[in-house]
């Protein structure tokens, strides 16, 4: 072979006759029998397949980032939502612990199609509860819906019938779907078949349910609104309760706010 034709990074191996590698001393041509002829094939040294290798593996991460980019865009339809994470868990709420559980166990309450009922007072964290459950989903590439009655019902006050219900039926496109705020929708008799058909489809499809509510157990067990009783029976069959017992957040944020007006401004008073 012509040494002029060899690679600054390349020399001939005059043992084998083959190409190595300058920077890691492995072959860069390998000896194969073909037709009963020896014939020379190039591969990729140690090096050179090391950095194909992390090649690979940093598009691997791009296209996995950017798929979670998309998801996350998908299904989190409100911005605020992006933050609801375990990394920003500050401790407060005493339940956390199941958000993390319900993550962990993921497959097998996907399995035994289990969601969860998350109830309490106002403000004691309950969307930041579920929010942690979408986004720590999503960031394992499983996609998962959160949105509230009041935005569904707004959708499809405006649709023909037929869209309607294509519309329910793309909701059990997500593994995960999450309605936060329960109970707060109008009660109108158009606004309860809608909920029930959301809710019914999820049941009948065996797929995971997360909702959450100010209402209390006892309101939702023993409403003698029959709409309404239809729509709670289905969520309390499916969803495991769990009261939200945390501090009211939305106060606490308020009087540091205060606080920090109080240090901006001197002469503040509420």
């Amino acid at each position: 072979m012509n040494t002029n034709c060899l690679l600054k990074d390349e020399y001939l191996n005059e043992t084998d006759g083959l190409i190595y590698c300058s920077n890691c001393h492995t072959p860069k041509q390998i000896l194969i029998e073909l037709d009963n002829n020896l014939q020379i094939r190039n591969i990729r040294c140690k090096c050179r397949l090391k950095a194909y290798e992390n090649e690979q593996s940093e598009q691997l991460q791009r296209k996995q980032m950017m798929k979670i980019k998309f998801l996350r865009a998908n299904c989190l339809q409100d911005n605020t939502l992006y933050d609801y994470s375990f990394a920003n868990d500050t401790g407060i709420n005493p339940q956390m612990h199941y958000a993390h559980d319900y993550v962990d166990n993921w497959d097998k309450m996907k399995t035994s199609s289990l969601g969860l009922l998350l109830w309490g007072d106002v403000g004691t964290g309950k969307s930041f509860f579920a929010g942690c459950i979408a986004n720590a989903l999503i960031d394992k590439g499983i996609p998962a819906m959160m949105t509230n009655f009041s935005r569904i019902l707004n959708t499809i006050s405006i649709m023909n019938p037929t869209d309607r219900n294509k519309f329910i039926d793309s909701l059990n496109n997500y593994p995960l779907l999450i309605l936060d705020d329960l109970g707060i929708e109008r009660s109108s008799e158009f606004a309860l078949e809608q909920v029930f058909h959301v809710i019914d489809s999820r049941y009948r499809s065996k797929l995971p349910l997360i909702v959450t509510t100010n209402l209390t157990l006892n309101e939702m067990k023993n409403t003698s609104n029959i709409a309404k009783h239809r729509i709670y029976d289905r969520v309390l069959e499916r969803c495991v309760p769990i009261k939200i017992n945390g501090i009211n957040l939305r106060e606490e944020n308020a009087k540091n706010n205060i606080k920090t007006v109080k240090n901006i401004f001197s002469s503040y008073t509420a």
